[in-house]
């Protein structure tokens, strides 16, 4: 029985989901489930040249779901999700490639934990193998989400451990856990949405775990077209504000509030002298916005507190503290 089903979502992909695909049909029979959000690129007519046969090499079991429009990338990976009959979805950017073995040993390291609701690969820059994009997500008490092995050698992270949440570019994920914990909030549209759903898995007993022998390599900022761009700056400043509001009981907002202005103080600097630091508050008020929205709704997003999970709360609030640490120490 097929444990795994491949999830990408892609919009205007043209230069690299041929790739991505060669790769995929390269490991193993693999069900492939493709979202187009609205592409206008030819990235949808070529996926469906190869569905025809009249490319090589032909796509056989591939589901395409085209969607008229860019939804965001949390509504086509939800869409996508309801396609999924396995018990495993690996959820895979289409700016990257994978190694034979990479679903095998994700799967592999899933079976053997059933707490377990994420796997992420290790995540090599497609441009230079030798260095890391992402090694694993981690969040601190400064509200800031992060990658310790981000431009740093592949070889120092060779180590299998515990992460925050898995990062959405090549993560596998369990799927009976999203009946628990709810799937990806498309209030996030783009960016941190993978940050909430790990830490929303960690609140409810799951954890998240990193496996560096799966391997892909990841072009990186493929669709927003850098790292730091107003449209990805002002995304991830709204949700930064809106995972907090969502995630953290009022008793540990408290704890955390002189540690999360100084983190937001900080990045407001960062974007200043990037000349990003308009287009950072102004993200940083429609994320206030999102939460009097949500308020105003009937917190119909927010995870409530439950004493049952105090014990999860305080691990949480450790690593944060020990993840702030991390986060300077390099």
């Amino acid at each position: 029985m097929t444990k795994t089903t491949v999830l990408i979502p892609n919009y205007n992909g043209i230069k690299y989901i041929e790739e991505c695909m060669k790769s995929i049909i390269a490991a193993g029979d693999y069900r492939v489930v493709i979202v187009d959000n609205g592409s206008c690129d030819g990235s949808l007519e070529a996926i469906r040249s190869h569905m025809d046969g009249q490319a090589e090499p032909a796509y056989k079991d591939v589901e395409l779901i085209a969607l008229p429009e860019n939804t965001g990338f949390c509504h086509a990976v939800n869409v996508g999700l309801k396609a999924v009959k396995t018990p495993y979805v690996f959820l895979l950017n289409n700016d990257t490639t994978i190694n034979a073995d990479t679903i095998e040993l994700l799967e592999k390291r899933m079976d053997s934990d059933d707490m377990l609701f994420s796997v992420q690969s290790k995540i090599l820059s497609m441009s230079d193998p030798s260095v890391i994009d992402d090694s694993g997500d981690l969040y601190c008490a400064l509200g800031w989400a992060f990658t310790p092995g981000k431009g740093k050698s592949a070889k120092l992270y060779d180590t299998p451990c515990r992460i925050f949440a898995g990062c959405g570019a090549a993560v596998m994920y369990r799927m009976s856990v999203f009946d628990d914990i709810g799937d990806f909030d498309e209030e996030h549209f783009a960016y941190l949405e993978d940050i909430d759903l790990g830490y929303r898995a960690r609140i409810y007993g799951y954890h998240n775990a990193y496996e560096p022998a799966s391997v892909i390599f990841h072009a990186g900022s493929a669709t927003s077209g850098s790292r730091y761009n107003r449209f990805k700056v002002n995304l991830a400043a709204k949700n930064s504000i809106y995972i907090i509001y969502k995630n953290m009981p009022f008793l540990q907002f408290v704890i955390n509030l002189p540690f999360l202005i100084i983190g937001f103080l900080i990045k407001i600097l960062f974007f200043s002298l990037k000349r990003m630091g308009i287009t950072y508050l102004r993200g940083l008020g429609r994320g206030f916005g999102m939460c009097a929205k949500d308020i105003k709704n009937g917190h119909r997003h927010k995870v409530w507190f439950k004493p049952r999970n105090l014990g999860r709360y305080t691990q949480i609030q450790i690593e944060l503290w020990i993840n702030m640490v991390r986060r300077f120490a390099g």
